[in-house]
């Protein structure tokens, strides 16, 4: 059954089953006249073998609304560039590749490493950010949506509906956030965004007290969703985090920078599948565990800024108010699975509390052991700022790449 409740304080735009995707697509395209639309699709070259992503580009290549479209790729040496521009060929839109490894890109990280304004680590952050500067660069676009490249239930409403709240005319939105039920195969999936971030959220209420960020957060229905879409003014000052923590520290930025009644969620899939990571129960530094850490410390440093002091005593509280709502949590979603006729490991679902558990305690040590860290990529106002023609260089070296080896 259609839900139309709001929670919180962010708006939510629900899909109430009443809409055929024909409207909606007739729409953007009527807007895309005015308002042009874009798309950044941040892949690594492993994906283009893989089952999502060739099923993704053949629904985009029927999609009559988009004006540009970038594709940031990782992880590519030339013949895998090569291998690249043939897989996106069939698409009809303007479009654009981002061999991220490639000798022109590289040096022109070179520079802005000299500077101190590269990203410091490879990974989606860094890919979307040099994405975001090539929107800026190319100009072409006003309204752009940004998703993932391992989606497996992808279909063309998916876009529509992420691009919608943004690209209307009479909407005042500058971003937009997807959300959807992570159900598939059975069960109930997104185990990061159920037993860690809405649990830790509830717990830093408690400890730290209620306040109006910690409000925003926690109206997201699914905050660790890998969608969602913009304004292009929004893109100059965003600062966004390199690791895991980028989908919370783009929340974050949106808190800072725009009033709540410029920012939605909106109801993007009745079905969401997706690769999943490893729990990594042995391994700090990979899967789900480097994820609960990267995304602890994000909200860590948001609070902070806030004037929130943190010591050990702090993480250790927070540890202990953090499990008991988590394992609430726990029973809470076995009862859903249960009535709903889905599988519910209970035991792994536990298993997974004690690891997030443990790594509130390593997320608060390292925040306490390194006072000096910057984990933003700094935003474009300031890159261009500094090096001024950053943009010009920047699309030089894509349209270069493409032409070389088109």
């Amino acid at each position: 059954m259609a839900d139309f409740y709001q929670n919180g304080i962010v708006t939510t735009l629900h899909n109430l089953g009443q809409r055929e995707y024909q409207d909606l697509e007739a729409e953007l395209t009527h807007f895309n006249k005015t308002r042009p639309l874009g798309l950044i699709l941040p892949s690594l070259y492993s994906e283009l073998g893989g089952k999502a992503l060739p099923n993704i580009i053949n629904k985009i290549a029927e999609v009559p609304y988009l004006t540009e479209i970038v594709i940031g790729l990782d992880r590519a040496d030339e013949a895998e560039y090569r291998d690249a521009i043939e897989f996106f060929s069939c698409l009809p839109q303007q479009h654009r590749i981002l061999w991220n490894d490639g000798p022109r890109l590289k040096a022109l990280d070179a520079k802005l490493q000299a500077l101190g304004l590269a990203p410091v680590e490879s990974g989606k952050g860094r890919n979307v950010w040099y994405c975001m500067g090539y929107i800026l660069a190319s100009n072409r676009t006003e309204s752009v949506a940004l998703h993932d490249c391992d989606i497996l239930t992808y279909e063309k409403d998916l876009l529509a509906r992420l691009l919608y709240p943004v690209a209307h005319p009479q909407f005042n939105y500058e971003f937009s956030k997807g959300l959807y039920a992570r159900v598939a195969d059975g069960k109930i999936n997104g185990r990061v965004s159920r037993l860690l971030v809405t649990p830790i959220i509830k717990a830093l209420k408690q400890v730290a007290g209620a306040n109006d960020y910690l409000d925003f957060m926690d109206s997201f229905r699914y905050p660790l969703a890998g969608e969602f879409s913009f304004r292009r003014d929004v893109l100059t000052d965003l600062r966004i985090p390199s690791d895991w923590g980028l989908e919370i520290g783009v929340l974050s930025e949106m808190h800072r920078n725009y009033a709540h009644n410029r920012v939605c969620q909106v109801d993007i899939a009745e079905t969401y599948d997706h690769k999943h990571q490893d729990l990594s129960l042995n391994n700090d530094q990979g899967g789900l565990s480097k994820m609960s850490i990267d995304i602890t410390k994000a909200f860590l440093r948001k609070l902070a800024t806030q004037g929130e002091t943190f010591t050990p005593e702090t993480f250790r509280t927070l540890k202990a108010t953090y499990y008991r709502i988590a394992l609430d949590y726990v029973e809470i979603y076995r009862h859903d699975a249960l009535m709903n006729g889905l599988n519910f490991d209970v035991h792994n679902e536990e298993k997974a509390v004690e690891m997030f558990a443990k790594n509130i305690m390593k997320a608060g040590q390292h925040f306490l052991d390194n006072p000096m860290e910057t984990p933003f990529i700094p935003a474009w106002n300031r890159v261009i700022s500094a090096m001024p023609n950053v943009l010009e260089e920047l699309k030089e070296a894509v349209e270069l790449d493409n032409e070389e080896f088109r």
